[in-house]
């Protein structure tokens, strides 16, 4: 890494974590709170920096209730001095308040509470961690961190603001100094619902805007896709407010936005993955994949046949993003049009519109060619190993990890053409030797019924040319789509950053 100054000091500031390495102390592999794809690309950011030599720090909310194992049941006061002291110059720093103590899980299900848990980590951060730590670059990411670039610019420290989910609170000036951050300090770096004229004005009667206001006060932001945030700029999403539209704009004006994709969890691995019935590599893949499809066809009441194309949806039933309601206009169609070749789809993920497909596959009798399941772990790993196609239908995608998990199985994405999926998927070309999918442009059920024909048309090829694509396919899945290559585009946004003057 080069940087102005040798070895910056970095502080990655996140809500969400699925590991620490293990030389930043014994216990941080203890250390496990995950809502989302956020807690996978803070532990791969923070790994790849800390291997590099970094020297980069971490700041948490104190999840006592979830930092538990084994010999350690619950973190208690003496158990995280045993940390700190193991933990050489204190490289993690856990922000304390009953407001997370006892959660068992990162978010909770009451807008009200994830606020208070919001204000508590941040009031840490600003009045106790970042002062410790006295770093020279901040990371922040998604709105419960949304009020530390602000901080930040008040201070001169370049900060980089990630948007991972478009969610956000609004919050009075008066209600988040009376937890105890003094946002007077740096208010005017701070995004308000409506223009503030003074601080006296603006304090108890124009809420603060907790995603738009990192936005606003980070030096550089960056979107979990490429696509996604030219989608934003170009205003395609009705959804996203217009404010958040503008700054985001702003910044991509001024050079100073970049969207860098997540990455699926490396333990999503075809030759290590436990819960597959058969294991494979590359180059065992086609006919492993056949064993693992019966192994799942007969769990699941299917008709057991190695040779009947599988499509499988991973992704939550919710019908105003993942397009669910596409399908369910086409299911019966689908199945009929193929019904010769004994096709069939699998469901494994919870949402309000797996009764919608119950309901239709009850109605044709499709018991033994479609079945829905409940969201489980050891389901879906399954279902990747097993199935042909994999079944991404979405209105809009921030960035998405199901169609890169797929075709590191073998399984090839069938998806709309939209955000994170752009940037992942193209089409496949046989005769280029090129592609890993099949994309549809124009939102609709005939478009996704196009697009399942021609995954349907690369299913009746020869033997030898599917089993080539599918190696193909795979090999360069793995090296794309990983940690490793995701750490290194941030570590080499971070020295972009510190080479740049701050402007205020």
């Amino acid at each position: 890494m080069v940087y102005p100054k040798p070895n910056p000091r970095v502080l990655i500031v996140t809500p969400e974590i699925t590991y620490l390495p293990d030389g930043m102390g014994n216990m941080a592999n203890k250390m496990k709170a995950k809502a989302g794809g956020l807690a996978d690309v803070s532990a791969a950011l923070v790994n790849a920096l800390f291997r590099e030599g970094a020297d980069v720090h971490v700041a948490l909310p104190n999840y006592r209730a979830m930092f538990r194992s084994g010999e350690y049941p619950t973190l208690l006061p003496r158990e995280i001095r045993s940390i700190k002291e193991d933990i050489p110059e204190e490289r993690i720093h856990l922000a304390a308040d009953r407001a997370f103590f006892y959660l068992l899980n990162v978010y909770s299900n009451y807008d009200s509470e994830n606020s208070k848990m919001a204000l508590a980590f941040q009031r840490e951060v600003i009045n106790n961690i970042i002062p410790q730590v006295k770093p020279d670059l901040i990371h922040c990411n998604d709105w419960m961190t949304g009020l530390i670039p602000a901080y930040a610019r008040s201070l001169n420290i370049p900060c980089l603001f990630t948007i991972h989910n478009i969610h956000t609170v609004e919050m009075p000036l008066g209600e988040i100094e009376d937890r105890g951050i003094d946002a007077a300090r740096f208010w005017q770096y701070l995004y308000f619902v409506r223009q503030p004229a003074n601080y006296e004005e603006t304090r108890d009667n124009n809420p603060v805007d907790f995603l738009t206001s990192g936005v606003f006060g980070a030096h550089f932001v960056n979107t979990v896709s490429p696509t996604f945030l030219d989608e934003i700029v170009e205003q395609r999403h009705s959804f996203i407010e217009p404010h958040l539209n503008h700054e985001l704009s702003n910044k991509k004006q001024s050079a100073c936005a970049a969207g860098i994709l997540n990455a699926p969890d490396p333990s999503f691995d075809p030759a290590t993955d436990k819960d597959l019935k058969f294991r494979y590599t590359v180059d065992k893949a086609y006919y492993a994949k056949r064993k693992n499809k019966v192994a799942l066809q007969k769990k699941l009441g299917l008709i057991q046949d190695p040779g009947a194309p599988m499509f499988f949806w991973p992704s939550r039933l919710d019908n105003m993003q993942k397009g669910c309601q596409l399908f369910a206009d086409i299911l019966y169609q689908v199945v009929s049009k193929y019904w010769e070749k004994n096709l069939q789809v699998v469901f494994v993920a919870n949402g309000g519109y797996q009764r919608h497909f119950r309901n239709i596959v009850d109605f044709h009798k499709l018991f033994s060619r479609v079945r829905i399941c409940d969201f489980e772990g050891d389901l879906e790993r399954m279902g990747y190993a097993a199935s042909d196609f994999t079944l991404m239908p979405s209105l809009f995608e921030p960035c998405g990890l199901p169609q890169m998990i797929a075709p590191i199985y073998g399984s090839l994405p069938v998806a709309h053409d939209t955000g994170g999926i752009h940037d992942t998927v193209s089409d496949l070309d046989i005769n280029n030797n090129s592609g890993n999918g099949f994309l549809f442009k124009h939102y609709d059920s005939n478009g996704l019924f196009w697009a399942i024909d021609q995954a349907m048309n690369f299913y009746q090829c020869a033997e030898d040319v599917k089993k080539n694509q599918i190696e193909r396919i795979m090999t360069e899945s793995t090296k794309k789509f990983n940690h490793r290559v995701t750490a290194r585009k941030y570590i080499d946004l971070y020295e972009e950053m510190l080479k740049r003057p701050l402007v205020n």
